[in-house]
């Protein structure tokens, strides 16, 4: 499968700068299951965008963008593992990743591969939910914990977008790089605070649920108030032109039958990739 409708000769491995590696998994989503769906969705939806960023000028495509074979597992221990190995490998290689996923959880993989890399990698995480709970249901691996065992690998975590924590997580969550969501609405300078906070490199992880549900539905655990596209892209393009990129991850799509949400998806990781090329943010 590949990604966008571009020429064919944008997309073959030897010469592509940008790999995109879907990660199907979907074990310990807690509400609405189908994230497993995810990466083939935003995918079939791809060849609908069209090539150019009005924005910055920037075609991405034109980097090479490759769709690699996805990691399948049948437990979170094998997918972390697998998707660690693929990315140090990808890494090692010369190649910008991408991860698709599938539920939140697939992020670790990616994110320990780069921390050997780069040991001063931060995350800034696009996200409803803190997901900094030790374990949930018993799985210290469930996509609700997916923070605080990010936070065992990097000393720098940026939150955006936040707005629902269990009690417990609160005193966990710095003051200062945490950003709820009904703070930022009334804090113009928002972004310029949370990219003043990252180290450099930073790797993304954003979890489509970060969207409020009236612009993208189609997640397993919406929550109202949420970020609409321009401060999310917003964000994305600050953080591009003031830091490396090491990599991202999208997260939690939940296909439903709402083609709409799928395509925001598919544009969401083109921008992003078009951010990233126009300021050769490449880490």
């Amino acid at each position: 499968m590949r990604f966008g409708d571009f020429p064919p000769d944008y997309c073959q491995y030897p010469d592509a700068r940008v790999v995109l590696l879907p990660i199907p998994f979907d074990k310990t989503s807690s509400w609405i299951k189908g994230a497993d769906k995810g990466p083939d969705a935003i995918l079939n939806a791809s060849p609908h965008l069209e090539w150019f960023d009005i924005e910055t000028g920037a075609e991405a495509y034109r980097a090479g963008i490759h769709v690699a074979d996805p990691v399948i597992a049948d437990t979170p221990h094998e997918m972390v593992r697998a998707a660690q190995a693929r990315v140090t490998a990808l890494h090692r290689d010369g190649k910008f990743v991408v991860t698709i996923g599938g539920e939140h959880s697939v992020s670790l993989g990616p994110v320990r591969a780069l921390t050997a890399a780069y040991p001063n990698l931060s995350v800034l995480q696009l996200d409803a939910h803190a997901d900094t709970r030790s374990e949930y249901e018993g799985d210290p691996l469930n996509h609700a914990c997916i923070m605080a065992r990010i936070k065992e690998h990097v000393n720098v975590t940026v939150a955006v977008g936040i707005r629902s924590v269990d009690a417990s997580e609160r005193p966990n969550l710095p003051p200062e790089r945490t950003f709820y969501a009904h703070e930022m609405r009334r804090n113009p300078a928002w972004i310029n605070h949370a990219v003043d906070q990252l180290t450099d490199p930073v790797y993304v992880t954003i979890d489509l649920d970060c969207f409020d549900p009236s612009v993208l539905p189609a997640t397993g655990t919406p929550e109202p108030g949420g970020l609409d596209w321009y401060q999310v892209t917003d964000l994305l393009h600050a953080v591009a032109r003031a830091r490396r990129i090491a990599g991202f991850d999208l997260v939690e799509l939940c296909p439903c039958g709402h083609k709409p949400s799928e395509f925001i998806a598919a544009k969401l990781l083109y921008t992003f990739l078009c951010y990233i090329h126009a300021h050769n943010a490449w880490a």
